[in-house]
């Protein structure tokens, strides 16, 4: 209890340190643009991950072996590709699009769209997808609060959104990356020392194995998922080339994460990247490592087969640990939980308040009043996503689903809007719409194919469709942006690019026959 109540006071000190930091509204949305390589690479990959690296993943892992570990490497490779194909481009696209905050206000400025249907559009699928994505943080802190206290569900969900909504309002971006430096160490230390004391608890990898292929061979069958019913495990079923595929294409979702993407927006510079993505990509592929094997461990050493397998790392860690190790562990569950929710809550808020209150309600607000705003909107969501929580859920299943939804609407539209200097709004308008509601409707559809249904994570189909989308109508329909934005990010670095600079000032060129000259909200003014 002491080390639970010490790191939520922790969290709250650093929000209001950072309260100063949040009296503009960049500062409140993205930290005024001026994280280092390492908080941006802890904060990015801390908010990636959630609850669901030690809940949902070592589960998935308990129930089905060695198998359900593809979803890892898809991870780990989309995480990589992030890094290094999206992240440089979005830092200098979104500073030079009159300083975006929002992905919506970058496709907006990004495809020269008057009409500002896109920012709707784009705005609303991040406001639903991450208010369900938001709930089921909360789900996984409330399941973790009662577990720990022996308390119900409902007073331990109370206590983690009023802590996590604490201090997100106070500190906003700020804050959040500063407690993900935190939290990420936690958790890459809980996904390293807890499978080390097991394994060595367990007598080395040797007896692990022994003890896995004692049970069922299929454990240990990357091709097969084992079978798990009443608290025994069997020899399965292949998984087959479409599991497969679903698992990995977890890492496609990577391209289209706002809170991800925000990190990016962040940085400090394109410069530092390199170093950043070095730090991210390293600390996915131990932390994924470290759940997938607390997984098996816990196959091996429960003797008690676990009726809720997304409990197995908190089993693991009362059972393996003495208490004060324990409570750090635990601490650190309770931290990949908040890292990620927090993130979501705040590009929500930043999206009701950037997208819809300031570009549509008052285009005259001053930084007081987007701030004010922000600021409510964070606890508005919050509330919102607090009621759904109320009604429980396996993380798992609203992760995923979340997930897709974001990875469909936003990856091909944001990657084709980096690499495709001619795409047209139309193009991005249909990816974004094709993407969302195939994710929406893919189980209904695949229902519908009878003998031939896929069983297909809806990733795939979303993906897929929201590209074909936005490649056919953005080379046929609608006109090319009027701004060259190829070679933008090689001038930015060959000019220099040192942190503290404005890189919009180097390579931000004005539109010529629309006379946006003021910017982005002097343009707001005049409409």
């Amino acid at each position: 209890m002491s080390i639970f109540g010490a790191f939520v006071f922790g969290m709250i000190v650093i929000g209001i340190a950072a309260y100063e930091d949040t009296q503009t509204f960049t500062g409140f949305t993205l930290g005024g643009r001026r994280l280092n390589a390492l908080l941006a690479a802890l904060s990015s990959e801390a908010s990636d991950m959630s609850g669901w690296l030690f809940l949902s993943l070592p589960g998935a892992v308990y129930a089905a072996g060695i198998g359900a570990t593809w979803i890892a490497v898809g991870l780990v490779i989309g995480t990589y590709l992030n890094w290094r194909f999206v992240a440089p481009r979005l830092r200098t696209y979104t500073e030079s699009a009159n300083n975006a905050v929002t992905l919506s206000a970058y496709l907006e400025e990004r495809f020269e769209d008057d009409s500002r249907m896109l920012r709707v559009v784009s705005a609303t699928v991040t406001v639903v997808f991450f208010t369900v994505y938001v709930a089921s943080g909360l789900i996984a802190g409330g399941k973790l609060f009662a577990q720990i206290f022996r308390t119900d569900f409902d007073f331990g969900l109370t206590v983690f959104a009023v802590v996590m909504v604490t201090y997100s309002v106070l500190g906003g971006f700020r804050a959040v990356s500063a407690s993900h430096a935190v939290q990420g160490t936690l958790m890459l230390l809980a996904a390293f020392v807890l499978p080390l004391i097991g394994v060595w608890r367990l007598g080395g990898f040797g007896a692990l194995h022994d003890k896995l292929a004692a049970k069922t061979p299929s454990l240990l069958d990357m091709g097969a998922k084992a079978g798990f019913a009443d608290g025994q495990w069997g020899a399965g079923k292949p998984l087959g080339v479409i599991a497969v595929i679903s698992m990995l294409s977890w890492g496609l979702g990577y391209f289209g994460q706002p809170h991800i993407l925000a990190r990016f927006m962040g940085i400090r510079s394109a410069r530092d990247i390199p170093v950043a993505r070095r730090i991210g990509v390293s600390w996915v592929a131990v932390a994924l490592a470290g759940a997938c094997l607390t997984g098996l461990i816990g196959i091996a050493h429960l003797h008690q087969p676990l009726a809720n397998r997304e409990m197995v790392f908190i089993a693991l860690s009362t059972q393996l640990s003495n208490p004060w190790l324990t409570g750090l562990l635990l601490v650190a569950v309770l931290a990949a939980i908040k890292s990620t929710a927090d993130s979501q809550l705040l590009v929500s808020a930043t999206s009701l308040s950037e997208d819809f209150f300031h570009a549509f309600l008052n285009r005259r607000a001053s930084d007081t009043a987007l701030v004010c705003v922000a600021r409510g909107t964070v606890i508005g969501v919050a509330l919102v996503a607090y009621v759904i929580a109320l009604s429980g859920g396996a993380v798992l299943d609203i992760v995923a689903y979340a997930w897709a939804g974001f990875g469909a609407a936003f990856g091909p539209v944001l990657l084709l809007s980096l690499y495709w200097p001619r795409m047209t709004k139309v193009g991005a308008m249909a990816g974004i719409v094709t993407g969302a509601l195939t994710v929406a409707l893919w189980k209904h559809i695949d229902a519908l194919l009878g003998p031939f249904r896929t069983g297909l994570y809806a990733m795939v189909p979303g993906v897929l469709a929201a590209t074909a989308a936005a490649l056919l109508f953005g080379a046929f329909a609608g006109r090319p942006p009027l701004r060259s934005w190829a070679g933008m990010l090689e001038q930015t670095l060959d000019e220099g690019d040192e942190a503290g600079t404005d890189i919009a000032a180097t390579v931000r060129a004005p539109r010529t026959t629309r006379a946006r000259g003021e910017g982005h909200r002097g343009a707001h003014r005049r409409r």
